[in-house]
Order: C-alpha cells, then structure tokens, then sequence
C-alpha cells in the first residue's frame, strides 16, 4: 500500500547543507498510514527531521511524537494513546565503497549490540523521509496494547461430567 506523502531528498541536496524538515500529514494521510500499521486511528503526527551528509550518504536524525488509536488486547475498546521516538538512520548509496562487506554464504556473523546499526543502503539517489518517520513509528507501537485500568479476569469453564465419571463414582458408593 502507497501512502500519498513523501517528502524526497537528494543526496545532491546536501551538498549546500543540512536539509530541516517539519513534517506534519493531513488527515487523510494520516487514516492511511493507520490503516497501513493496523491502527484503529492515528488522530496526530509531526515529525522533526535534519538530513545531513555522511561519507558518501547521508545522516538522518530527529524526533516524532503520535497519537494513536488503538484496540486493548483485553477489553477489545479503542483507546488513544501518545507515541514518541527518535530517529537515528545512516544511508549509503548503492555501490558504496563505505557499505560494509557481505558475510559470504555460509559464513560466520559476530553481533555486538553495543555497535551501531550498519546503514541503510539506498536503491537510488534520492531518500524519503518519511517512509523512515512511518517506520519508526510502527517500531514504537505497542504490539500488545491495553487499556489503562483494563485487567484480565480468568474463570475456568466448569468440567463436565463424563458419563465414566458418573459410573465410577457409582462404582465407589458399591451400590
């Protein structure tokens, strides 16, 4: 699913600087982009980004703060709750003599999550912001939502009675 808003920057256009983006999509945009991350509403999001160069690519950086609308996980009603993150994304271009090296098949990978994330590699020259907001907004999403005040109350169904239950019982009153 597209969503009809993008806001593009070339890695042509930092060359005169940092590029400063506020972001804020209409009402519409914003049902779409709900309906794309299974919300029941998005009621507002505003993103402040800066595009910066790095090596041969690009650095993008800001914050974004949401409403969303969610269903509880127990009680099924919808409530709205606040959603914010920062984004942190460094991007190279395709054919970049700074992109890491690929783990041969077959080969060993060592994690350290103490490093940084290794950057995104862009399919052309151009990069859109806001597919990045959307995405980390839908990393920030609580995937099992509940409602303040909202509580679990389990009763187990009552057992039913075999018919071998009733014969034993029979059985041991030696009628």
């Amino acid at each position: 699913m597209t969503i009809a808003w993008d806001k593009p920057v070339r890695l042509t256009d930092l060359a005169r600087g940092p590029v400063e983006l506020h972001l804020e999509p209409d009402a519409e945009t914003r049902a779409q982009i709900a309906k794309r991350l299974g919300l029941e509403g998005l009621p507002a999001l505003r993103a402040d980004v800066a595009v910066r160069a790095w090596l041969d690519g690009a650095e993008l950086t800001g914050h974004f703060e949401a409403r969303v609308v969610q269903l509880c996980g127990v009680s099924l009603e919808p409530f709205e709750q606040a959603v914010s993150g920062d984004i942190d994304v460094r991007l190279l271009p395709a054919g970049s003599p700074n992109a890491p090296e690929e783990v041969a098949p077959g080969g060993e990978v060592t994690l350290d999550l103490e490093a940084p994330e290794p950057p995104d590699m862009l399919e052309g020259e151009t990069i859109d912001v806001t597919d990045y907001v959307v995405e980390h907004l839908a990393l920030e999403i609580d995937p099992f939502p509940r409602k303040p005040g909202a509580s679990f109350e389990f009763t187990p169904p009552e057992e039913e009675v075999s018919p071998f239950a009733v014969l034993k019982q029979l059985k041991d009153k030696k009628i």
